[in-house]
């Protein structure tokens, strides 16, 4: 008997992971697996979901809180600290930060740049 499968397209990678952080994301409190899998326009198995939002907590990015028997998950950050965290992570990476810095700085746009040197003098 041959194995069937749905013929749908592969995602990328993270996709999945966006896509509960969207959800996430448009929520003000904390939501269940069954609440984010409701909201999900994919047709994703509830455990499925629950990988997911436990992935996303054992990375630091979402938190959880008990409710009964299960939890309920919030995003730590919005999705500008979420970007935010990912560069401070590359850069802690990285054994010489003063040139990672440096190269970043002079491939900035111009306004990238005068926006940069706003926020550091606390113009912004």
């Amino acid at each position: 008997m041959r194995n069937r499968r749905k013929d749908t397209a592969r995602r990328a990678p993270g996709a999945l992971e966006a896509e509960v952080l969207s959800v996430l994301w448009g929520s003000d409190e904390p939501l269940s697996p069954t609440d984010v899998q409701a909201q999900l326009e994919d047709d994703l198995a509830y455990t499925t979901v629950v990988t997911i939002l436990s992935r996303l907590h054992d990375k630091g990015v979402a938190t959880r809180e008990k409710h009964g028997r299960s939890f309920r998950y919030h995003a730590v950050d919005d999705e500008a600290g979420l970007a935010a965290r990912k560069m401070t992570k590359v850069l802690d990476g990285e054994p010489d930060r003063d040139s990672v810095l440096a190269r970043f700085v002079t491939q900035l746009s111009d306004s990238d740049e005068a926006l940069l040197r706003d926020l550091l003098r606390g113009k912004k």
